[in-house]
């Protein structure tokens, strides 16, 4: 059975869609106001965020935001290029190299960060709803495809 949509379905993916284009589209605004392209602060922050236990190497911090290695390479080049990053061997495996943030790019992504934070109790609100909105929407046409379907005979 194909599964069934209805407007309020389209229009709760709309608006979540919509709250996080604004939300990436302020992102990507203040990255540049302090010199940097979107993806340079996004690989900024995690080399910063990473979880416990991962390690910040070009594979990692490619894998994060889903881009190929070469252009993690790249994106840290240019940031050491401009004071932000610097890469450093570690370890007994002299091979593996660790990427870290300069004293330039720790005040630079802290600036970055607190601007964020300060637009997410903005406009998160907003963007929660939507978020809440779609899935609960999603929910509301799994039982109501559950419901046809068991007032049909049919089961599945």
């Amino acid at each position: 059975m194909a599964k069934l949509l209805n407007r309020l379905d389209y229009q709760s993916l709309a608006e979540l869609r919509h709250q996080i284009g604004r939300f990436l589209h302020f992102s990507e605004q203040a990255a540049r106001s302090v010199g940097l392209e979107p993806r340079q602060h996004q690989l900024m922050l995690a080399i910063k965020g990473l979880p416990n236990g991962a390690r910040p190497r070009i594979g990692e911090l490619a894998e994060r935001l889903q881009i190929q290695h070469h252009s993690a390479v790249e994106l840290v080049n240019r940031l050491e290029a401009s004071g932000f990053v610097i890469r450093s061997r570690h370890g007994q495996d002299r091979r593996e190299v660790f990427i870290s943030l300069t004293a330039k790019g720790e005040r630079v992504l802290r600036d970055l960060s607190l601007h964020h934070q300060d637009e997410l109790r903005l406009r998160g609100p907003a963007l929660v709803a939507a978020l809440k909105r779609a899935m609960q929407a999603g929910k509301n046409a799994r039982a109501a495809r559950k419901t046809s379907r068991e007032n049909t005979g049919r089961t599945g």
